[in-house]
């Protein structure tokens, strides 16, 4: 019998032929000696499945078959794993060295149900464009939207079974959604160590599908409003609640490059929670050199996104990242 906890790793997968194999890659040269790791397909017709074949002998089980969108297909994923620990990365999207024995380390020794880490975000090369790094936020920083970065994100099982997984109503914020839930109920904390590459490519559904996103804020928002657990928090901080929502908003619409929209959910944003949404400046500025110029915001911030890497550690190797001469800061936990 293992003694340290069997951690249930998914991916789902629809059409990444170009990414999905750096995304196995860097699950299988995890450090974590006990892990369950399983792909669910939705019968991509671009290769993928030719890369799945090669890589079966790795995977503990992989599955091609029609599903109805992407929490259907992680839930479905979830529901056949046995991991006391679980999560999912999406097939564009990479693990960083140590993340799961960390992540591991950190619920156990915490003692707590979720733990999320810090993220780098990449381009379609594995180039890097920014840190995000987060702070211990709980629930209601989570319900003014302070988003955190999925692929970064290790739960219980137990908590996920309590709140019965993704709701298949929502396409785009349904992590979001999640979190809030488990924060409600459940015991969250923010390891400050880089776990995962967030890929930002033209396909990826946060460009792509940036005006869906900004919508389903909305609706996100609406339902935070009127759910029977979350009622009366909202009534307490609706304006920083609304304020975040329609910040959140404004960020997805300037990066699908729609600056004008993106403008109008930043006044909103001020008009609600004006010393939150002002700390935001640049990118209104940003979205006025856009309208000004005609220049695409989305190649503006990929020339000043690029930030100072520390040289802690040299990730030399390691699958789907491209950091020539820079170092990255993995800590110790």
């Amino acid at each position: 019998m293992n003694s340290i906890p069997l951690v249930s790793i998914i991916t789902p997968s629809y059409n990444q032929v170009d990414f999905l194999e750096k995304t196995i890659q860097s699950v299988l040269k995890q450090d974590y000696l006990n892990l369950e790791y399983g792909i669910v397909d939705g019968v991509s017709t671009d290769g993928s499945l030719d890369i799945l074949k090669k890589y079966d002998p790795h995977l503990s089980w992989w599955i091609s078959e029609p599903d109805q969108g992407q929490a259907q297909a992680i839930n479905k994923g979830i529901a056949r794993t046995r991991g006391k620990i679980i999560a999912w990365i999406n097939s564009d999207d990479i693990y960083l060295p140590n993340a799961i024995t960390q992540a591991v380390k950190a619920i156990e020794e915490e003692d707590v149900d979720l733990v999320f880490g810090d993220a780098v975000t990449i381009d379609e090369a594995g180039y890097p464009l920014n840190e995000l790094m987060f702070s211990d936020w709980d629930l209601p920083d989570l319900l003014r939207f302070r988003v955190i970065c999925q692929p970064a994100v290790f739960m219980k099982r137990a908590v996920w079974d309590d709140v019965q997984g993704l709701s298949s109503d929502l396409h785009y914020m349904l992590d979001h959604q999640l979190w809030i839930k488990i924060a409600s109920r459940f015991r969250v904390k923010h390891i400050p160590s880089f776990w995962a590459a967030s890929r930002s490519h033209g396909q990826a559904k946060n460009v792509a599908f940036a005006a869906d996103f900004s919508d389903e804020i909305l609706q996100l928002l609406t339902w935070i409003e009127t759910d029977t657990n979350l009622a009366a928090l909202f009534e307490e901080d609706q304006n920083r609640i609304k304020g975040g929502a329609y910040r959140l908003s404004a960020r997805y619409l300037l990066d699908g490059d729609f600056p004008a929209k993106a403008l109008k959910q930043y006044s909103q944003a001020i008009r609600f929670w004006p010393s939150y949404a002002l700390n935001h400046w640049r990118r209104m500025i940003f979205a006025l050199v856009s309208i000004a110029t005609g220049i695409r915001i989305s190649s503006f911030q990929r020339r000043t996104g690029v930030p100072h890497l520390s040289d802690k550690q040299i990730l030399r190797d390691w699958p789907g990242l491209n950091f020539p001469g820079n170092g990255f800061p993995i800590k110790e936990y």
